[in-house]
């Protein structure tokens, strides 16, 4: 197969397992079988530059946040983005490589801690969507709302959550130190968490309370790359049409147009599968070779053609 250079997009299910504790062991074997898979695309051949979810891991940060704040000041959520990039960078370049020198491959690995810039007039931040942290009842979320002037709903008879914005992504700051590290032969992982969002003015950067989708932040990243192959890996082998409904139909290789026109019709949700598809076909109209949708357990076969949805122009 011909050498590519390929963004890969990983979801929270590489990193930590429904009905998990999160307990760093747990965190670091996912991670471990995760690079498995990497490592085999390397040995390929390919340029790899790895992106990640991260929002088990800032909720988390925000539960510990909130109940040590009597004694530490508590950090806002763009800070608690910046320290989940770390976290999980450190686990991915740690196992990845003792994978890789077990191949007996030398290759250098690093993670960029990533700031995307967002527009601070994005209509997003006139209705925050996006839930973050953990279920709490009324009388915590009314507080909070009244005292903090914060956003909050009750999230499916499950408890109520905080809700931030969720704006698109305009740029990635650090995308020339990702390109001078990818070509100089290492593999990347940056923007992580879809990048930690700030706004910018008179050239001065500031974070903004506001969630960025990891999915279209990992597809400005595979953009600004130039790269050919942009893949996100998921908890599902393929996308399908009329999903959980009669006449359900695995789609296999899918041009974008027919996306648009599946788009229209309501089959991928908003809450799951859609951004996923609107990110690939965005990056395939922008010049990309393809996009892949998969299973990590499929991702091998999916770059072969051979699994997974492809969508190509």
């Amino acid at each position: 197969m011909e050498r590519k250079t390929i963004v890969i997009a990983l979801g929270g299910n590489a990193i930590l397992q429904p009905k998990q504790q999160g307990t760093a062991e747990q965190q670091m074997e996912n991670v471990r079988k995760t690079c498995l898979q990497i490592a085999h695309m390397i040995e390929m051949g390919h340029n790899i530059i790895l992106t990640h979810g991260n929002g088990p891991q800032v909720g988390n940060l925000l539960i510990q946040n909130n109940a040590a704040s009597a004694i530490v000041p508590a950090m806002p959520l763009y800070m608690c983005g910046a320290e989940s990039q770390g976290l999980i960078g450190y686990m991915m370049q740690q196992q990845l490589g003792n994978i890789l020198k077990e191949k007996g491959i030398e290759k250098p690995i690093a993670t960029i801690v990533s700031q995307m810039v967002v527009d601070k007039d994005d209509p997003a931040f006139k209705n925050p969507s996006k839930p973050v942290g953990p279920f709490y009842g009324e009388e915590h979320a009314r507080e909070a709302m009244e005292e903090k002037g914060e956003n909050w709903i009750e999230d499916s008879g499950r408890g109520w959550r905080k809700v931030v914005p969720s704006p698109r992504p305009q740029r990635l700051v650090e995308i020339e130190a990702v390109k001078k590290l990818v070509d100089s032969g290492c593999v990347v992982i940056a923007n992580g968490g879809g990048g930690i969002p700030v706004v910018e003015d008179g050239g001065k950067l500031t974070g903004i309370e506001a969630v960025i989708d990891k999915d279209f932040g990992g597809k400005r990243l595979a953009v600004e790359l130039e790269a050919d192959i942009f893949m996100i890996l998921t908890d599902v082998s393929k996308v399908y049409k009329n999903y959980g409904k009669p006449g359900q139909e695995a789609l296999d290789r899918i041009g974008t147009e027919e996306v648009k026109m599946l788009q229209s019709e309501g089959h991928f949700k908003k809450g799951s599968m859609g951004p996923k598809v609107e990110a690939c076909m965005l990056f395939v109209e922008g010049g990309g070779e393809k996009a892949i949708i998969t299973s990590l357990d499929t991702a091998i076969e999916a770059l072969k053609g051979q699994a997974g949805t492809i969508i190509e122009a």
